[in-house]
């Protein structure tokens, strides 16, 4: 714990700065990794982390003003720098996270209807709620590298596929160099399973020069086979890589041991992109 606060004390914002927002961090950032890792309401985070209301607000302005994902992308440019990011073999897969119901009802400012009694909407379409087969579930879709870390997520609803999120999540992949260079946003290949195949992705990672193992669902194999010489040329696919995607498994069942992201506790979509960004940085610091 001694060696992650020492990596993490320089990236936090004015951390030991004179006249700065915030001039001590250590006992609110001990409070906050208590709440992902436990999962209990703020306002039972234990005295000792100093007011539950200081504790939330920090990470509630954090996650807000994408601290948490500077943060992120800082650990991410120094484990480059260090060679530790394992850019032969990334993993793209996605996991539901199970809302609990004081997750949903964010407020809307929707106009009230003269004459109408006013409810309050169950969730809002834009803070990544969804119906699914369990209720209301929020949906990780993540990339991650062969060293069973994270590089890349974004929140969705529960209910959508995982076929159309492919390339956003891909766009979302950017690490910086500590020296001159562009961000790298590339993996040298790329694996998935048959939710992420359609023809547009495996376009997409052609035009990117990305090699891809994606096995092809059985409708897509025999539309192309219908289809004759328009329908293309068969996929490739080695079931040897393919056997490598359980990494990016292992990567979202070491995010989903945090009760925080195992459960979706938070109203607002940015807050849990905040903790779920939080996570990310926890496996970084790890030795």
């Amino acid at each position: 714990m001694h060696a992650e606060r020492a990596r993490l004390a320089p990236l936090l914002p004015g951390d030991g700065r004179p006249g700065g927002r915030w001039s001590v961090h250590r006992t609110v950032i001990n409070g906050i990794p208590f709440h992902l890792r436990t999962g209990v309401p703020w306002r039972d985070v234990p005295s000792q982390y100093g007011p539950w209301k200081t504790v939330h607000e920090r990470h509630r302005r954090w996650s807000a003003g994408g601290t948490w994902d500077k943060i992120l992308r800082s650990l991410l440019a120094h484990a480059d720098a260090e060679d530790r990011i394992g850019w032969s073999m990334a993993g793209i897969d996605s996991t539901s996270c199970r809302a609990h119901q004081h997750a949903a009802g964010a407020r809307t400012n929707a106009p009230r209807i003269p004459g109408r009694r006013a409810f309050p909407p169950r969730h809002r379409p834009d803070e990544g709620l969804g119906r699914s087969r369990g209720g209301l579930t929020s949906k990780i879709h993540l990339v991650g590298e062969g060293g069973r870390h994270p590089l890349a997520f974004s929140i969705t609803p529960g209910q959508l596929d995982d076929a159309p999120q492919l390339v956003p999540v891909l766009e979302r992949l950017s690490v910086p160099r500590l020296t001159t260079g562009r961000p790298r946003t590339r993996p040298d290949h790329l694996s998935g399973d048959k939710a992420c195949s359609s023809r547009r992705n495996r376009s997409y990672l052609r035009r990117c020069q990305i090699k891809h193992t994606i096995a092809e669902p059985r409708s897509e194999r025999a539309n192309r086979q219908r289809r004759g010489r328009g329908g293309g040329r068969p996929v490739g696919f080695d079931k040897v890589i393919y056997k490598r995607r359980n990494e990016v498994e292992h990567t979202i069942n070491s995010l989903k041991n945090f009760r925080a992201v195992a459960t979706r506790y938070d109203k607002r979509a940015y807050v849990f992109h905040g903790t779920v960004a939080l996570a990310a940085i926890r496996l970084w610091l790890r030795p």
